[in-house]
């Protein structure tokens, strides 16, 4: 007879652990090394001032004494007891839309305009991109004299038309859309974006859409949208938040347009005229810098952020399901 010996397992707790090569260890420190300036910069300059706005954002602090916790005392009155709350989160929310619309649909049109052009487009691209290179405070002093009501060079030529040209910044139903025109002036770096990506979308799809008997508006709905519809999507994100945190030309212009402001930039009158410039963050400034409510500012930054990450957020699922949608299509 021949005698079985029964297999036994090993326990899999039981086997010795696999030794990492001293290669590979080496590989993952030298990973590390390279990565700890960028997560050493995260942690410093946003994960701990995030974490700390939130914490102020439920306390009572001045900058001076000890934070006093409060709970949610901050955020209660900002929807119930603070009127310009309101006022300033209106004149953000129509920037949010008119600036995002009229920003990128300005952007892609030049950039279609000069990706189409044959010669001179070097030079047209490098004047349509300058503006954006202006600090945000000289090119809004700059159009706050183009557009004054009486000797702005701007009301000037549309006297010669016949045309009133109106008080602009000096106009609370104006203000905003000359703000809004401040900013299309200095839309050059998403026109460079857009072009880029017009420049990218292979010829040959464009030969095969117009053999297939489709017209310039059949090939810019299917051919030209889709394939830049990522780009696009980064310029209404960056619109977005760029009409969230909208704050130097609203508190230049309206300091300037009230006859406030010194030589030193500082203004008395916020928001001029009649609040039609105060933004959000504007009156988040005033708040912390001005009233020294640092905890209510916080909680007025906390608030800035969920709603900035909530915009992103939906957007990029929007997009998603788009694109899925014509893939499966």
């Amino acid at each position: 007879m021949t005698a079985t010996v029964p297999r036994t397992r090993v326990n899999a707790a039981a086997r010795p652990a696999r030794k990492v090569p001293r290669r590979d260890r080496r590989r993952r420190l030298t990973v590390l090394a390279f990565m700890a300036p960028a997560v050493l910069g995260f942690v410093v300059f946003f994960g701990y001032p995030l974490l700390a706005t939130v914490y102020y954002s439920f306390t009572r602090y001045d900058l001076v004494n000890e934070p006093e916790w409060i709970g949610l005392g901050n955020y209660i009155r900002m929807f119930t007891s603070e009127p310009l709350v309101a006022v300033a989160a209106w004149n953000t929310l129509w920037l949010v839309v008119v600036l995002t619309l009229t920003r990128v649909l300005f952007a892609l049109g030049v950039a279609l305009v000069i990706a189409r052009l044959k010669s001179g487009v070097g030079l047209i691209r490098t004047l349509c991109y300058l503006p954006a290179l202006a600090p945000p405070a000289a090119a809004t002093l700059a159009f706050v004299f183009m557009f004054n009501p009486e000797f702005g060079p701007v009301n000037r030529f549309l006297r010669l038309l016949g045309i009133d040209g109106g008080l602009w910044f000096n106009d609370p139903a104006m203000s905003k859309p000359a703000l809004t025109l401040l900013v299309l002036w200095g839309s050059g770096e998403l026109m460079i974006i857009i072009l880029a990506a017009l420049l990218d979308v292979p010829v040959s799809q464009y030969e095969a859409a117009e053999l297939d008997g489709a017209g310039p508006i059949r090939r810019f709905r299917h051919v030209t949208l889709p394939s830049i519809s990522p780009v696009l999507l980064f310029g209404v994100v960056n619109s977005i938040i760029f009409a969230l945190q909208f704050f130097t030309q609203a508190i230049v212009a309206g300091g300037v347009a009230s006859g406030s402001a010194d030589v030193a930039g500082n203004t008395k009158y916020i928001g001029s005229p009649e609040n039609s410039t105060l933004t959000y963050p504007v009156w988040l400034y005033v708040q912390g810098f001005r009233y020294f409510n640092m905890g209510y500012a916080a909680a007025m930054a906390v608030l800035l952020f969920v709603v900035s990450f909530a915009f992103t957020a939906v957007l990029v699922h929007q997009l998603r399901r788009a694109s899925s949608a014509e893939e499966n299509a």
